[in-house]
């Protein structure tokens, strides 16, 4: 393919000491350096991917996340030091395309009763919840929820982004991320035995 495929699964380690900024405005006259981005941010939205899709769509939700970032890079807001965002927006739209696999994997949860690694979802949970259960609950509620809702809780939950960090990678006002976020956690919390979430929104 170009040079943004051959930049996906490159081995190559994460930079120090410069900006995503600067770098992906390098990579606008030296688009090699576009390379250190997907080596600093890969496997952040491999672990997000994995935990929405699943092992069998993970790398390749990576692979178009980088592929279409690649491409757009000169569009990028370097005012904004850190890609973290814009990546996982990016592959938050990949995974839109792969809502099937996305409802089976939770229809799946429901049934078995496991979680995907290190979610960070049962870490919230109380304490007395068995994991099993907790699973099983967890993947009744996030496929019962509205796409929207669902984007907006896992790049909050799994993306660690704060509201407004939300609201520029989904093109959507920050009122918006708080009360689909508000609604979002009230449905999974009232899901899953012996509650998630139950303090409010940190807010981010």
């Amino acid at each position: 393919m170009t040079a943004a495929a051959e930049l996906v699964g490159a081995d190559v380690e994460p930079e120090a000491g410069r900006s995503d900024a600067q770098i992906i405005a390098a990579s606008l006259h030296e688009p090699e350096d576009f390379a250190a981005v997907y080596g600093r941010h890969a496997r952040t939205v491999h672990r997000y991917a994995y935990r929405r899709v699943g092992p069998e769509h993970a790398e390749d939700v990576v692979a178009e996340t980088f592929v279409a970032a690649f491409r757009r890079r000169a569009s990028y807001d370097l005012a904004r030091p850190d890609a973290r965002a814009w990546l996982l927006g990016i592959a938050t739209r990949e995974i839109s395309q792969l809502r099937r696999a996305e409802a089976t994997r939770y229809r799946a949860m429901a049934r078995v009763g496991t979680t995907p690694p290190d979610t960070g979802l049962e870490d919230r949970a109380t304490t007395d919840v068995a994991a099993r259960a907790a699973g099983r609950a967890l993947g009744t509620a996030l496929a019962g929820l509205r796409p929207g809702d669902r984007d907006v809780l896992l790049l909050w939950a799994w993306g660690d982004l704060s509201y407004e960090e939300i609201a520029t990678t989904l093109d959507i006002k920050k009122g918006t991320v708080r009360s689909r976020l508000h609604r979002a956690r009230r449905l999974v919390r009232a899901a899953l035995p012996g509650g998630l979430w139950d303090a409010e929104e940190d807010g981010r």
